[in-house]
């Protein structure tokens, strides 16, 4: 109830954003995130190791923080003009999918981590724990999202894109590596990214599994699934 009181009160704030968006759809909006969090990705893909990096990396933030401004209107302007369909509840959800691994991808495969391979092992468990919670909803109607929130994974992103940058900036480089398999990756606020995404991923995955598992169960008490007549 309270969380519906506060979205009430942001879209109500919103309102003279949403009039500059007269004429425009929800699902323009929607796709206007995709260019710029890509973006944002690939400044810090290619940002040198240098204090040009971080002007960069601080580009890519700003692409990011703007990416999660319209992945935020389109639903507000849907509402506010009653055009609210499954077709733009299912865009924005891809292309939420889209960015998330497009972002770890890319942060691998800069010099600040230098492992693309990793890149797409925690871009595999981050996308993981996504899918249990839509397939939670496709199978029992409704959303599951415990663990770690899409919300949390970008406030971390974009703290580590800051944090590399003010490192660039006065010049501090760490010379810790990680242990074992990873000693070959520089521990900086970039590769923390990557490892946080990849270690959330899965534990969203359990915490959601999990909870689908009571959730489902419980329905198939309550509401048991027609069973095929045996002859």
């Amino acid at each position: 109830m309270a969380l519906e009181k506060l979205r009430r009160r942001w879209e109500a704030a919103l309102q003279p954003v949403l009039k500059a968006f007269d004429g425009i759809s929800p699902a323009t909006v929607t796709w206007m995130a995709l260019p710029l969090g890509v973006a944002g990705g690939l400044l810090a893909m290619y940002a040198p190791n240098t204090a040009t990096g971080g002007w960069w990396l601080l580009g890519g933030a700003f692409m990011i923080g703007l990416a999660m401004i319209f992945d935020g209107l389109d639903g507000s302007l849907a509402r506010a003009r009653g055009e609210v369909t499954r077709w733009g509840d299912y865009l924005d959800h891809t292309i939420d999918r889209v960015l998330d691994a497009t972002w770890v991808v890319c942060l691998s495969a800069s010099v600040f981590v230098a492992d693309i391979a990793l890149g797409f092992a925690a871009a595999f468990l981050t996308l993981l724990g996504s899918y249990m919670g839509t397939q939670a909803q496709a199978v029992a109607g409704s959303r599951n999202y415990r663990g770690f929130s899409r919300a949390d994974r970008t406030v971390i992103t974009l703290l580590g894109y800051i944090s590399m940058a003010i490192m660039l900036f006065i010049g501090w480089e760490s010379d810790l590596m990680y242990p074992a398999m990873f000693d070959h990756i520089a521990l900086n606020p970039i590769s923390l990214v990557v490892f946080i995404s990849a270690l959330g991923g899965i534990w969203t995955f359990l915490v959601r599994f999990q909870q689908a598992k009571g959730d489902i169960q419980a329905l198939d008490n309550s509401e048991p699934l027609e069973q095929p007549k045996r002859e």
